[in-house]
């Protein structure tokens, strides 16, 4: 049952800890920059040429810290053009800077300049705007291993050379199990309650949505030409819960200069390749974004000027090959039945969820399994059909 499988778990972690104190001989090596990491200021972004600049600035935390890095608050952001004015972003939310959409000027330079609020100046060198050529083709196939969503582009002027691609996806989220029952608290404590018909029923569809963490980048110094032919952005398994349903992804396409572009390849490098002695080893990337106002301090982000290109798709489940055998993210959700002596037990516990009655009890399942709003939202997205 569904409460003994969560007293299973405790078990399981009872023997797991004995097992650590077992084995306490051998002590754990925590550097002290590890355990306390200097507190740098990073910065998240790009001058936009053609559009709203959005910048996030926070402090470089502990890997373990269980929270968010702490947002950079109340400093004053400005983008700086060589020889002309200059533009102040607006804070908001906490650490994140904006712009109003501007088109810059292709024959200046540009460059980032701010002021924390404890007096720290930082600030990029000027740098000129790099125009993000337009995609050729954006699309998707269907392929044996699964679906491919493929891109083209291409400069004439033989000057673009570096590109790098991220994405954003959206699917539907759709649970196959519908409770016709819930768990009412009738006094101070929720054990103290009774099955009722359900008065608050979970949405039917929920959206999932996931920006892409992989870096992905391209460069034609080395060819002939100018051109990005078929390249692949992203690969999807035939039987990812993605494709369940309905699957969407916003792919945006950026030029950039070589040096942001060797910025990227080093971060790529540092994040992605390392596991084996005879993978790149791991090197010091601090950037662009230097200190004024002392120069010993560092920052961490490289803050080019360029514009972007973004294309959308969306795939129905009906394009793709019949026999894919696509998961469910609710293909594995166990059902056990509860007698009536547990129900206060059972659903008394917010992470459980009854469904219907059936002979000897109640029909239940982990809420995660009836609640889609624990694997997306609710709220449709403006651009789904």
């Amino acid at each position: 049952m569904i409460h003994k499988l969560k007293s299973a778990e405790s078990l399981l972690l009872a023997v797991g800890l004995l097992g650590l104190g077992l084995s306490s001989c051998t002590d754990p090596y925590l550097p002290s920059a590890i355990q306390n990491p200097p507190r740098l200021l990073v910065v998240d972004g790009f001058i936009n040429s053609k559009g709203a600049t959005t910048l996030l600035l926070s402090r470089a935390s502990n890997l373990a810290a269980p929270a968010a890095p702490p947002a950079e608050t109340k400093a004053r952001v400005y983008v700086e053009e060589l020889g002309g004015p200059s533009v102040q972003l607006t804070e908001s939310p906490a650490g994140t800077y904006t712009s109003a959409a501007r088109t810059l000027n292709p024959a200046k330079k540009y460059r980032l300049h701010l002021t924390t609020a404890a007096g720290q100046e930082f600030a990029t060198d000027y740098q000129p705007v790099v125009t993000t050529p337009p995609f050729d083709r954006f699309g998707w196939r269907a392929e044996p291993d699964g679906l491919k969503i493929f891109l083209a582009a291409h400069d004439d002027a033989n000057a673009t050379h570096f590109y790098r691609w991220q994405y954003e996806e959206t699917w539907e989220s759709i649970p196959i199990i519908v409770p016709t029952l819930e768990w009412e608290v009738l006094f101070s404590g929720p054990v103290e309650g009774r099955l009722i018909p359900i008065r608050n029923r979970y949405p039917l569809i929920c959206w999932g949505n996931e920006k892409s963490s992989d870096i992905r980048l391209f460069n034609t110094s080395r060819l002939s030409q100018d051109v990005v032919a078929d390249y692949v952005v992203r690969a999807l398994p035939t039987t990812s819960y993605r494709l369940r349903h309905r699957y969407s992804i916003l792919v945006t396409q950026a030029a950039q200069s070589e040096d942001e572009f060797h910025y990227w390849e080093l971060l790529k490098k540092n994040t992605e390749n390392i596991g084996t002695l005879f993978d790149p080893q791991p090197v010091q990337l601090t950037g662009n974004v230097r200190c004024l106002s002392d120069p010993a301090a560092l920052a961490l982000g490289f803050v080019g000027v360029h514009s972007v290109e973004q294309r959308r798709l969306l795939v129905e489940r009906s394009q793709l090959p019949f026999d894919w055998n696509i998961s469910s993210e609710y293909d594995k959700c166990p059902t056990d039945t509860i007698i009536p002596k547990l129900y206060p037990q059972v659903f008394g516990s917010a992470y459980n969820s009854p469904i219907r009655y059936v002979p000897g009890g109640t029909l239940a399942t982990s809420r995660e399994c009836v609640d889609c709003r624990l694997h997306g939202s609710a709220v449709k997205p403006p651009f789904w059909p």
